[in-house]
């Protein structure tokens, strides 16, 4: 790991107790003791970094982002570039030095649930964006009860953000991808993947890119697809389930 670093495992700290849907956040009095336990603090800069194009990173964000934490950054590339350009590693484990976290109020991330998109399913204001890949979208694959994806949502893969070294694109870049995919910087945008996690990073992706309404479903396809009273459209059956 890079020096210093210390081990931050996304199921155990940075997700909800004893939900039916593991993926869920924290809630504040959780996130008050998770991220205390790490050593995290407002007045501390968090820099965050994991393989695969830093997708487990981008959670911490959004924890931390929903929390009202404004000093965090992603190592871009994550460990495979920082091991690619020779930078120093060390093994081991690196003990946290516990602190006092407290959850404020963000201005800049607040979450959704299966209820609110399920009244506003027909908001024109509103737009879903489905970031999984396009077998998961259609209903060919499935990691829940039923596939699909929900109602009127926009097909735009996490991965699209990424270059080909696991960097993330410029936010032109980023911008003319998603304006491309029929997401506009005057909507206000919802992400959802499986389980919340790539649904951050794509969400960031749009922070970066200078979107400025733009919030998370954590629940995702996870919940929405185990729950038979939430509408699901299939491209593969052509139904409405």
């Amino acid at each position: 790991h890079v020096p210093g670093a210390i081990h931050v495992y996304w199921l155990e700290d940075l997700s909800a107790e004893d939900t039916t849907v593991a993926t869920f956040l924290p809630s504040a009095h959780q996130a008050a003791e998770k991220l205390g336990r790490l050593g995290i603090t407002h007045e501390k800069t968090v820099v965050a970094y994991s393989d695969g194009g830093n997708l487990y990173a981008s959670r911490l964000w959004h924890v931390l982002a929903q929390y009202g934490h404004q000093r965090v950054a992603l190592l871009d590339g994550g460990i495979e570039k920082w091991e690619t350009e020779g930078r120093p590693l060390e093994r081991g484990t690196v003990p946290p030095s516990p602190a006092g976290f407290r959850p404020r109020h963000s201005d800049c991330m607040q979450g959704t649930g299966a209820d609110e998109i399920r009244e506003r399913l027909d908001d024109p204001e509103l737009r879903l964006v489905d970031v999984r890949g396009p077998a998961k979208f259609s209903g060919e694959e499935r990691r829940a009860a039923r596939g699909g994806h929900l109602r009127g949502a926009i097909l735009w893969p996490w991965e699209d953000n990424l270059r080909p070294d696991g960097t993330m694109r410029d936010p032109a870049e980023i911008r003319t991808g998603a304006e491309a995919a029929g997401l506009l910087p005057d909507q206000e945008l919802v992400t959802y993947c499986q389980g919340g996690v790539r649904a951050a990073h794509a969400a960031l992706a749009l922070h970066i890119a200078g979107y400025p309404r733009v919030r998370i479903y954590d629940g995702s396809s996870a919940e929405w697809g185990s729950n038979p009273a939430l509408p699901v459209d299939s491209v593969v059956t052509g139904a409405v389930a």
